[in-house]
């Protein structure tokens, strides 16, 4: 694959000088033609059945029909254009100064068509926080959130996803069987960000029921940002108060000066697309080492790695599939499309990730390809992407440990899977496994707990949490020899289960 230019000015032609009289009069018509397509009911509903029960379908549909730009609509009959190009999302994400991530741009939410009840402004209505900010007020908030976030321990945050997760195992490790979507993936992450953020872990229940209803759109998004909002706030207050070791208390003591608000909205964010994308990953993650047997077996055999294996499914199922949006600053052009001054665009990830252009062999691997589009790019690229991989990581080692015979209970056909209008959610994962007792006998070493993660870490150069330099080509990595941690563990880990005493 070659990669895309990182230049602002590659892609499309550069747009005429406004007043060019050679060009003023048939781009107006063109733009005034465009923008009349997009009110039509005959566009493509991103609310619609046809999403919900296909979304890679839909993407392909769209992009048959109209290229790598596709005029789509939204709930209250809003247009947007949705972004199905691998470089066209780029080119996108990475020029602020013609596609603007501060909202107040949407020229139908200053000209009144966005309805106060509207399911879309939990999501993308001003908030005073980094992503619908640009320039120097950008720099200052996301410094303050990523400087926070880097004071976390990372060993220690492996510690406590390896903790949570023995947590949650032994509820079902007697069973025999588990729902691993609904007792683990929908639950770890949020144990995880609760406790980064300074949170009693009696939260999260709640917190990740209201965190997806809000993220999904539902006639109840605005009660449930609602209710996040509080919780928040009433977090905030107790800090400031009584600070501790964690992410509330570091933002309010940050050197950037952040008002109350402005931390309470960036823990939101923290919050909801923590908990939304990590849940996905771990969903999908698990689903793959199930039902696909060359990974499987690969990661048996330690010709891939975990980490490996996650990048892979970043591209083929990134956790949200859309991110809104962008805003047009002024009358320009994208693929050959015209689209005008406060124009909303909705970033495809899935529909990118799967480009012809940059894809032609679909089943090619991507093992160790960091360069997909599951994390956004450019200024606003998800800091805490490598927290989420981390967790991802840890906790499906950590799990695969404790259950190493782990296996699907029910034909892969039928597992289903929900859609909002940003992201597709596996509904269930239904497994088995030999029963095991509900506690677990750990191995206590001087340097910490003996966990596969733990020793990995330790043998690794790289840490998961480190920067790591993009990959840009498609080939995948070199067959690694087995990791010698492996053999470690199955000398030294426990024998058969004791009877109970």
């Amino acid at each position: 694959m070659t990669p895309p230019c990182d230049h602002p000015g590659a892609g499309p032609a550069a747009v005429p000088p406004p007043g060019c009289p050679a060009h003023t009069a048939t781009r107006t018509d063109a733009l005034a033609d465009d923008r009349a397509a997009t009110r039509t009911d005959a566009l493509a509903d991103l609310f619609g059945p046809e999403h919900e029960a296909d979304p890679t379908g839909f993407y392909e549909r769209l992009r048959a029909e109209h290229g790598p730009v596709a005029p789509v609509r939204l709930a209250g009959d809003l247009p947007a254009w949705l972004l199905l190009g691998y470089r066209e999302n780029l080119e996108v994400a990475r020029t602020p100064s013609r596609f603007s991530r501060d909202s107040r741009h949407w020229g139908d939410w200053r000209e009144g068509r966005v309805a106060p009840d509207s399911p879309l402004l939990p999501v993308v209505g001003w908030q005073p926080m980094c992503t619908f900010a640009d320039g120097e007020e950008h720099e200052r908030l996301r410094t303050a959130l990523t400087q926070s976030m880097n004071r976390f321990d990372r060993r220690g945050i492996r510690r406590h996803v390896t903790r949570f997760t023995h947590q949650l195992v032994g509820e079902f490790a007697a069973d025999g069987h588990a729902d691993l979507v609904t007792g683990f993936a929908q639950r770890l992450p949020m144990l995880v960000l609760t406790h980064l953020l300074g949170m009693p872990d009696e939260d999260g229940p709640r917190l990740v029921e209201a965190s997806r209803d809000l993220i999904k759109g539902t006639e109840t998004a605005i009660s449930s940002n609602e209710y996040v909002t509080r919780t928040l706030e009433n977090l905030v207050a107790r800090k400031r108060a009584q600070p501790g070791e964690d992410l509330a208390s570091w933002l309010l003591s940050h050197p950037s000066g952040l008002t109350g608000e402005e931390v309470v909205q960036h823990l939101r964010l923290v919050l909801l697309t923590g908990n939304e994308t990590t849940t996905n990953l771990m969903a999908n993650t698990l689903r793959t080492v199930l039902t696909d047997p060359r990974s499987r077996a690969s990661l048996a055999g330690g010709h891939m790695t975990l980490p490996d294996a996650i990048e892979h499914v970043l591209w083929d199922e990134p956790p949200l599939a859309v991110i809104p949006g962008r805003w047009a600053t002024g009358d320009t052009e994208l693929a050959g499309r015209r689209i005008r001054a406060g124009d909303m665009l909705l970033l495809g990830l899935a529909a990118g990730n799967v480009d012809p252009a940059i894809r032609p062999d679909i089943a090619a691997p991507m093992y160790g390809n960091r360069s997909h589009l599951a994390f956004s790019g450019g200024p606003h690229e998800c800091p805490g992407q490598d927290i989420g991989r981390a967790i991802t990581d840890t906790g499906i080692d950590a799990l695969l440990l404790r259950l190493p015979d782990l296996r699907l209970a029910v034909p892969e056909s039928e597992l289903r899977w929900t859609a909002s209008w940003v992201s597709r959610h596996l509904v269930s994962l239904p497994a088995e496994f030999t029963p095991r007792r509900g506690d677990w006998d750990t191995l206590e070493t001087e340097r910490g707990l003996l966990v596969p993660d733990f020793l990995d870490r330790i043998a690794s150069a790289q840490d998961p949490l480190e920067p790591r330099a993009e990959v840009t080509g498609p080939e995948p990595r070199p067959a690694a020899r087995r990791p010698w941690w492996r053999s470690l563990w199955r000398a030294l880990r426990p024998g058969p289960p004791r009877p109970p005493r």
